[in-house]
């Protein structure tokens, strides 16, 4: 795996469409290998199917040369060259500062500079207080500073001006109103031996500066945490007041962060129209310096939420360039596939789903990648950077190669769990880019554990066709519609409002739906509108590691409130029967079946199941398949008056503990193996116009359907359903 690296630019194509393949080899120049494969099992554990691929034949496969490609992180705006900017020799910078690491080195705030030439002028936080810095090139900068470093998480305004015809340099930090008695101004005025402060045909940066001339894409460094708000630009050496009331009409530059906040564009309100463009997404819908508290939405009062937040550890697209492309044949089978790239020491594996077009299906059946839960986990350091995480299990965490890589390469990013460098919540996750655990032979978890349902859909002899749910996010219940069945993962997390709407109307109208997982329909997501491999969540209720400040749980993409689907009156227990109730993670249960197992309606279910067998008290994951992650019905959230609860877990550990968002409603007694209200229940419900849901609760049933090679009562039960929902009789 650290000998070669790569990613897609997307998750899934139809025939016809192109993929595009980014490869770094860590050496730089040894060839690497290149093989197209079906993915069927991915997962090696001696209990199981064992790993299994099949080659495709593909004009890409072969020996190609290697190269190395480096990844930038951290977040800026970057406005393009402007001739008026290159003859500059007095003028006026002045930006509102809210700094998360004022001490953390050398932080660029505004900069024309270019760091390798020490050309250019860069206001800066140097020793956690502003100054301003310029050069020519010809020796290292002695920049001009306050000396008093700002207080962390606090509002500044900072002046910089500089004066060319007496050389006088002014730098000025003042704390905005609501600042503690310990935040106080601070000016430095100095002389400064005449110097060309300008750098032709460089852009101008927001929180980073330039680190090298050269190179077609601009390499960044110096980079900011916190906020910054309105920077502007003026020609002439101006004092602080003067500045901040010159009208924008007057500025070479006015940049307002509250326009166009879903997007990507940062607007220049000064004649000049210089705009901008963020590059790997700093974080917006933010308050500002004026924030009141009275409006919760940036859509209500966009001008409070007139900042942007930057980290020097975001990363949107790692930025690559293409090694080869492949274009789908029109035979290529729907399924989940991969290029394989090895080198002489190691190898790595770039998946990717082949889906048919919309109306377009194979099959009877479609699988439902979930491709929004693995970005949202992209290469997660939990199972190292979490102190309690260890406690929470029950157990010690078992650690992969790519957990250990992760820790020696952060220029990889992290995931929606992880937090940034300056204790910010991570609120964007982007797959493009190596995300090292959606790949074969990692942790038998989302990807992995979704793989095992591919593998026994095979096994089993039943056609289908796989999507992801990004793709519902773009085409909708259209692309449902063509199935006589739709099977979820064991995890579909993850769910943006298209998404849901798409499933909704997919069982209004007349659909039928196998959710194999647990702690699925949980958490509102949106996708960025212009990169469809990058999603967003605010969790701001639930199971979270941190929490959202206040007045920042609205989406940027989408302005709709982060959260659970419960609490914006959509609970999944509405649509599938059942919601997420508690979690554990040493051990698995088995289910009992209930009284209502032996209903009428639900006698298909069971056929070859004894009446007091244990369902599933074997699986590859904690020996069960009634674990990790459970689901209970849950009338009082919506589940369906005539829903039967047909089974219900046992077995469960005092590990397992009940859901933070559902803890009101249980016992007092908290642990699984007390609680009736951690539980995982299988359920089963008509739908209108002849369709229906069955529903597992239990993240560990995928892991549990292969066991013995499908031989067993989960696997039983799952074919039971699934050829029940493929008969066209209608459900009463």
């Amino acid at each position: 795996m650290t000998s070669i690296l790569g990613y897609c630019d997307r998750m899934s194509a139809a025939p016809g469409e192109v993929l595009r393949f980014m490869v770094s080899c860590e050496d730089g120049a040894a060839d690497y290998d290149t093989r197209i494969v079906r993915l069927l099992c991915t997962d090696d554990h001696p209990d199981g199917p064992g790993r299994r691929e099949l080659e495709v034949e593909s004009p890409v496969s072969g020996r190609r040369s290697g190269r190395r490609q480096a990844i930038r992180m951290g977040s800026c705006v970057v406005v393009p060259p402007d001739a008026a900017l290159d003859a500059l020799e007095s003028f006026t910078v002045q930006v509102l500062v809210w700094a998360t690491t004022p001490e953390h080195g050398r932080q660029a705030l505004v900069a024309r500079w270019c760091n390798e030439s020490r050309r250019g002028f860069a206001l800066v936080l140097e020793r956690g207080g502003a100054a301003l810095m310029l050069g020519d090139g010809a020796g290292e900068p002695s920049p001009v500073a306050t000396g008093a470093a700002m207080v962390a998480r606090e509002w500044y305004r900072v002046t910089a001006s500089r004066d060319a015809r007496s050389g006088i340099v002014r730098v000025v930090q003042t704390p905005l109103s609501g600042a503690p008695l310990r935040a106080s101004a601070a000016e430095a005025v100095r002389p400064v031996d005449p110097v060309s402060a300008t750098l032709p045909e460089a852009p101008l940066l927001f929180a980073a500066w330039r680190e090298s001339p050269a190179g077609a894409r601009l390499a960044t460094g110096g980079h900011f945490n916190g906020k910054l708000e309105t920077p502007r630009l003026a020609a002439g050496a101006l004092d602080e007041r003067e500045m901040a009331e010159l009208p924008a009409a007057e500025a070479l530059g006015a940049w307002d962060f509250s326009r166009g906040i879903d997007g990507e564009t940062v607007s220049d309100l000064s004649p000049r129209q210089q705009h901008g463009r963020t590059v790997n997404l700093p974080t917006r819908a933010v308050t500002g310096h004026d924030w009141t508290g009275e409006f919760l939405s940036w859509r209500e009062r966009p001008e409070q939420y007139g900042a942007i937040h930057f980290h020097d550890d975001d990363l949107a697209d790692a930025g690559w360039e293409a090694d080869f492309s492949l274009e789908v044949p029109s035979g290529m089978a729907s399924g989940v596939y991969a290029a394989r790239l090895a080198t002489e020491t190691g190898a790595d594996y770039v998946p990717f789903v082949v889906r048919p077009r919309v109306g377009e299906a194979r099959a009877p059946i479609a699988f439902v990648v979930s491709s929004a839960t693995y970005t949202a986990y992209a290469n997660t350091r939990l199972a190292v950077s979490d102190p309690l995480d260890e406690i929470e299990r029950g157990s010690l965490y078992e650690l992969f190669e790519a957990d250990l890589y992760l820790q020696e390469h952060p220029e990889l990013g992290q995931s929606l769990y992880d937090t940034h460098f300056d204790g910010s919540p991570m609120v964007y996750s982007s797959r493009l880019r190596p995300v090292l655990n959606i790949r074969p032979g990692t942790r038998l978890w989302n990807f992995n554990a979704d793989m095992m349902v591919v593998e026994w859909l095979h096994s089993q002899g039943f056609a289908h066709d796989v999507f992801t749910d990004e793709d519902i996010d773009r085409d909708g219940v259209a692309l449902l519609r063509s199935y006589r069945c739709v099977l979820t993962g064991s995890h579909p997390e993850y769910v943006s409002d298209p998404m849901m709407r798409a499933f909704e109307d997919y069982l209004e109208g007349g659909g039928r739906l196998m959710y194999l997982g647990g702690n699925g329909f949980y958490w509102q997501i949106a996708f960025h509108r212009d990169e469809r491999g990058i999603i967003e969540c605010r969790k701001s209720e639930g199971v979270r590691n941190y929490e959202i400040a206040p007045g920042e749980r609205h989406h940027s993409f989408d302005g709709r409130a982060g959260g659970l689907w419960r609490n914006r009156g959509r609970a999944p227990n509405r649509l599938v029967g059942v919601g997420t109730s508690g979690f554990g993670f040493d051990s698995c249960g088995w289910y009992r079946r209930t009284a209502a197992s032996f209903d009428p309606r639900a006698a298909f279910i069971f056929e070859g199941v004894g009446a007091d067998e244990a369902i599933g008290d074997f699986g590859l994951v904690g020996g069960g398949a009634a674990g990790v992650e459970l689901d209970s019905c849950e009338r009082s959230l919506g589940s369906p008056a005539h829903a039967l609860v047909v089974a219900r877990s046992a077995g469960l550990s005092r590990c397992y503990l009940p859901s933070p968002e559902v803890m009101p409603y249980l016992h007092l007694a908290m642990s699984g193996d007390e609680n009736p209200g951690v539980r995982a229940d299988m359920v089963f419900f008509e739908g209108p116009r002849g369709g229906a849901v069955f529903s597992t609760g239990s993240i560990a049933w995928a892991t549990s359907l292969c066991h013995h090679g499908g031989d067993n009562n989960v696997s039983c039960i799952t074919g039971n359903v699934l050829r029940r929902f493929l008969d066209e009789a209608p459900f009463a």
